[in-house]
């Protein structure tokens, strides 16, 4: 048995709902998830974070990976 040719739109908005649900799911995951305290770093990198901002600076030199 063939499956029924859908058309784009229809495709686009089957993909739009999933995500939908998808960040619903996620979002109540979130609430019901208990926060953790995160521990203060000692000794770390001063400015902003290396991994998030894609910079790495090592005595004077900056470098992209």
């Amino acid at each position: 048995m063939a499956s029924p040719k859908l058309s784009k739109a229809e495709i686009e908005a089957r993909i739009k709902a999933a995500g939908e649900r998808a960040k619903a799911e996620a979002e109540e995951r979130r609430r019901k998830e208990p926060q953790k305290e995160q521990a203060k770093e000692i000794g770390g990198r001063k400015g902003p974070d290396p991994t998030r901002y894609g910079d790495w600076e090592n005595k004077g030199i900056a470098s992209d990976f």
